[in-house]
């Protein structure tokens, strides 16, 4: 009887125990409320306003690699990934058949030539009879017709000559500048056509310049006015965790376009000092610097109420909170910086007093206000632009 006893109490505190680890979780996750600070200390701090957009990195030059004549594939040194000097040799088709045709022409001119002299000769011998009266208009003129003749003859196949030369030149194709091969969808033994043809000819690899890198982003519409040209950013990279890089905006676009439902413009940073690591293809995400201060003292947004355009904060006076005017400067996601009415130590209220009563609300659109999610960039958050208005007592920060 005494060993059931003993099974019945150590299932009792194993269901019990089983209950509060299951059940008391749930309950403080249902109120999360309960367990959220209400205070917060006036303190110093760096406060920095950034703007994130991302972006796609690439390459600053890149390029199709297409040949402008027809033929077949007889040299392709190299491949994906290899890196290539500027001048050196991309690919080379087999040129036979123009080098066959070559010879022709050289043959074709050696013969116009001879053709030329000839007639050179029975122009000034015709020329000098003429003179002499000793042979009539139409002989004279018949010579001179003959040798004008030889002489386009030689231009003609000469031009020809040209061309042909011109189009073996184009058989081989050389790196523009110092490059790395990025795709390259052809073999050697391969037929392809020239940029010349209906398709716009078959693309042989695709070549870029790894050393100097972009980033494209979509900037929104509401952040572009803050972004200039020349103005330096700061670069992460996704894939590649605590790599932070440099970044200078090299163009911004006059106009807007909608991009994945959202309106903004089109931005291009230039990267600086460019690490290994970073290749075409991956996310960055870009921070534009909007406004900074340093050892300021600070308070949480939640802590900052606005009413009537007046912004104050509630700090603790011994037992209770009492209402203090303040003066907000610069503010980010988080804190704002507070120019005048605190002083470091003091405490300060996250939530309205249930003994304040406020004056009457403001209504929406009759006073200023601030947007929601835009920090302050100057003494007066209300001047940021239209927007959710605070009324009420109702915080920044909410």
């Amino acid at each position: 009887m005494k060993f059931f006893a003993i099974i019945i109490i150590v299932a009792g505190l194993g269901a019990g125990g089983y209950y509060w680890y299951t059940k008391a979780p749930a309950a403080e996750q249902a109120n999360p409320i309960a367990n959220r600070p209400t205070s917060a200390v006036v303190e110093s701090r760096d406060i920095r306003f950034v703007v994130n957009a991302a972006g796609d990195i690439g390459p600053a030059d890149q390029v199709s690699v297409r040949p402008e004549v027809n033929g077949r594939l007889a040299e392709l040194p190299v491949d994906i990934g290899d890196k290539v000097r500027k001048g050196s040799l991309l690919c080379r088709l087999d040129d036979k058949d123009l080098q066959i045709e070559r010879s022709q022409r050289l043959t074709e001119i050696d013969s116009a030539k001879f053709q030329l002299q000839k007639a050179r000769r029975n122009f000034e011998r015709s020329k000098h009879l003429f003179g002499e009266k000793l042979i009539s208009v139409e002989v004279y003129e018949d010579t001179r017709t003959e040798f004008d003749l030889a002489s386009n003859s030689l231009q003609r196949t000469e031009s020809a000559l040209h061309l042909l030369e011109e189009s073996i030149s184009k058989t081989k194709i050389m790196a523009p500048f110092d490059c790395t091969v990025l795709t390259r969808p052809v073999s050697v033994g391969q037929a392809v056509s020239g940029s010349a043809g209906f398709n716009s000819g078959t693309e042989v690899m695709t070549i870029a310049n790894l050393n100097d890198m972009i980033v494209t982003a979509h900037i929104n519409q509401a952040d572009v006015t803050r972004l200039k040209q020349g103005q330096s950013v700061e670069v992460q990279i996704e894939s590649v965790p605590g790599l932070r890089m440099e970044g200078v905006v090299d163009r911004i676009a006059p106009q807007a376009i909608l991009k994945n439902g959202i309106k903004g413009f089109a931005a291009r940073v230039a990267i600086k000092d460019i690490d290994a690591r970073v290749r075409p293809g991956m996310t960055a995400i870009i921070g534009i610097p909007i406004a900074s201060a340093e050892n300021v003292l600070a308070v949480p947004l939640s802590a900052v109420f606005t009413e009537r355009g007046e912004h104050f904060v509630f700090v603790k006076e011994e037992d209770k909170y009492e209402k203090r005017t303040i003066v907000i400067g610069v503010a980010d996601y988080s804190f704002a910086e507070v120019q005048k009415g605190l002083e470091s130590g003091e405490v300060v209220s996250l939530e309205q007093p249930p003994d304040y009563k406020p004056a009457k609300p403001i209504i929406a659109g009759a006073g200023p206000g601030f947007r929601t999610g835009t920090p302050a960039v100057n003494s007066d958050i209300g001047k940021q632009g239209g927007g959710r208005r605070s009324g009420g007592g109702k915080g920044l920060g909410t």
